[in-house]
């Protein structure tokens, strides 16, 4: 039992003492007389019990996140959640929250802001957009419509404002809304192609935030999330943000529905069923959600219609309650059918993290410019020693750098390169987008420009050397970086050792650029060429049977007779590599009668059980 729980202590009168002169009662006084005094006490009991009752009831409680109620005699609500952690109260502290990396655990979860972007029109306006680029422009006044296919035949997936008009209703079926249109004209939707083109425009929108995630699709509607924590003092405001997010989807053809408020869950309501461009702070959170309907809070259609019988049709009248008595009623509903739980989430009392598809870059700089531009090389210098001096102040070196152009017609266009190893110099970086920027697409012109280092490792400031000499580890990394940059990361490799008796697997190749340790070289066994085939050439030997040395052989079409040899050198398979029936190889060093010197094997012998007749390959020539 809680502190607040516990029944106040009663404070009873103690019965008066007799004065010293009085005279003491007598012994054998009637027991009636001592019945008489238990009433006076049991009323004082009674009324100080009352008036402590009055008292804790006449005092005020705080709900700060939940509505008004109706009366002040309704029964107070349970202070329990269906996942038995407490509400929180005045005094008590707020249980710890799950919050994105590198965020204090401590903080408020309602001081985040999320801007939910609501397309009701996505699909029908793509299309659009998409015919009038193929010179087949279609108005929107015109009866169109969007078609998938249904259980029963085409149903209506999206259609124009005259369609809408005339009565044409998202899946309803083609033939029934033909009949009540007969002018209408039906086009088949690409739903694979909306949902790529709701991803692309989720990449554009981080022109506003490091941020965004898509926010699902429902028929041709479709929707965008923004973190914009601290982002929106960049246009003066979150109501000056709004109107630069909803004037720029415009210029795309696009018709939007904003709002900003602390919760993902409450934007997501206020962008559908609110005012336009609406924007909600922590403290008026409750008060502007209360008198939205019950499918604000992304239930699905059989749950509102259970809350709507129930005589639940807003947020306030779910919120007002008891909160026992929601748990048990949906206590096997699944979490996104809960009411319960998807009003703890608006409210900002269950965290539900954003689901972005990826980390925002920690080292990332952008250029703004007034105006379309097609070429991002004037900005470039600029933009790297501006990367460069964040990643000195914080100790850190770039081996990936993101140059991304953000166009006027809604695309987005990247470039990357890779580095060595850590580096944070301006000018060698500047110099690995050299003869890589004609690759960026730029369209009708762009008007940001963002380089991000999306991988960035620990660099260390170390002293140069003494003598003033050059460090020709620093320079061979440049220029390891330079040539991937300009032939591609795979056509410059180095070598890399390997753990293998088989004479193909010691020696391995690797990108130059490709990171992690690799094995320090072994010095080869004696007797071994410095070049080798990959693969080994096979060739035809005239040897004696069964696992004599070689008389003759015939290798690209001409006969070299054996004049010495040296041999054989037995290696056997590797039985945890490679597959059952492997034959083991004999190698022998020989010398043809011009004095070529090479390395051939005989892969298998006679009688072994794993193949016919033994074949001979060329594996490697000295110098």
């Amino acid at each position: 039992m809680s502190a607040e729980d516990k029944l106040p202590v009663l404070a009873f009168a103690r019965p008066a003492r007799p004065a010293a002169s009085a005279t003491p009662p007598p012994a054998a006084a009637p027991q009636r007389q001592r019945r008489a005094a238990l009433p006076a006490d049991l009323a004082r009991a009674i009324a100080a019990l009352q008036g402590a009752l009055e008292a804790e009831l006449c005092r005020p409680r705080a709900q700060p996140d939940l509505p008004a109620r109706a009366s002040s005699d309704e029964a107070e609500e349970d202070s329990f959640s269906p996942v038995g952690e407490p509400r929180a109260r005045p005094g008590m502290p707020r249980p710890h929250a799950i919050t994105r990396r590198g965020e204090d655990e401590d903080k408020d979860p309602l001081a985040r802001r999320l801007t939910a972007i609501h397309l009701p029109r996505f699909a029908i306006e793509r299309w659009l957009r998409l015919a009038e680029r193929q010179g087949e422009a279609v108005s929107d006044e015109a009866p169109l419509a969007l078609a998938v296919e249904g259980p029963h035949g085409p149903v209506i997936h999206d259609m124009t404002r005259a369609a809408a008009q005339a009565g044409v209703v998202h899946g309803a079926r083609v033939v029934d809304m033909r009949a009540l249109c007969p002018g209408l004209r039906v086009e088949f939707a690409d739903p694979g192609a909306e949902r790529a083109a709701l991803a692309r425009l989720m990449l554009w929108a981080r022109r506003w935030c490091p941020w965004s995630a898509v926010d699902g699709m429902a028929g041709g509607a479709a929707g965008l999330m923004l973190d914009t924590t601290g982002s929106d003092h960049l246009w003066g405001g979150e109501a000056g943000m709004l109107r630069e997010i909803e004037a720029r989807l415009a210029t795309l053809g696009l018709g939007a529905r904003l709002a900003c408020a602390p919760t993902q869950g409450a934007a997501w309501a206020l962008a559908r069923l609110s005012g336009p461009r609406a924007v909600c702070g922590a403290a008026e959170l409750p008060a502007q959600v209360a008198p939205l309907p019950v499918r604000a809070l992304r239930l699905g259609p059989d749950t509102v219609l259970l809350l709507q019988r129930l005589g639940l049709k807003t947020v306030g009248d779910l919120a007002a309650v008891p909160r026992i008595s929601l748990a048990r009623r949906f206590s096997r509903a699944a979490p996104a059918e809960n009411p319960l739980m998807r009003l703890d989430q608006m409210m900002g009392r269950l965290a539900e993290p954003l689901a972005s598809p990826d980390d925002p870059p920690r080292f990332a700089v952008e250029a703004r410019l007034a105006e379309p531009v097609q070429d991002p090389g004037a900005w470039l210098p600029g933009l790297c020693e501006e990367l460069c001096a964040a990643l000195a102040a914080a100790g850190f070196g770039a081996r990936r750098l993101t140059l991304t152009v953000y166009r006027s017609d809604g695309e987005v266009s990247s470039l990357g390169v890779a580095t060595a190893r850590p580096s944070r110099d301006p000018a060698h970086l500047r110099r690995l987008f050299d003869d890589r920027l004609e690759r960026i697409e730029p369209g009708f012109g762009f008007d940001l420009i963002t380089l991000d280092a999306p991988v960035a490792e620990d660099m260390s400031a170390v002293q140069r050397r003494l003598d003033g000499g050059v460090d020709a580890e620093a320079d061979l990394a440049r220029l390891i970086d330079r040539l991937s940059a300009r032939l591609g990361a795979g056509a410059v490799r180095r070598p890399a050792p390997g753990l293998s008796h088989i004479p193909e697997r010691r020696e391995g190749w690797q990108p130059a650029l490709a990171g992690g340790t690799t094995l320090p070289p072994t010095p080869a066994p004696p007797g071994r060429p410095l070049r080798l085939f990959s693969p080994p050439e096979e060739v035809r030997v005239v040897y004696a049977v069964p696992e004599g040395p070689p008389a003759q052989f015939i290798w690209r079409r001409v006969t070299h007779r054996v004049a010495r040899f040296a041999g054989p050198e037995r290696i056997a398979p590797e039985w945890w590599a490679d597959r059952p029936g492997t034959r083991l190889r004999d190698y022998w060093r020989i010398e043809d009668e011009a004095g070529r010197r090479f390395w051939i094997y005989r892969e298998g012998v006679l009688g072994d059980g794993r193949g016919d007749v033994p074949r001979w390959f060329v594996h490697g020539a000295f110098a």
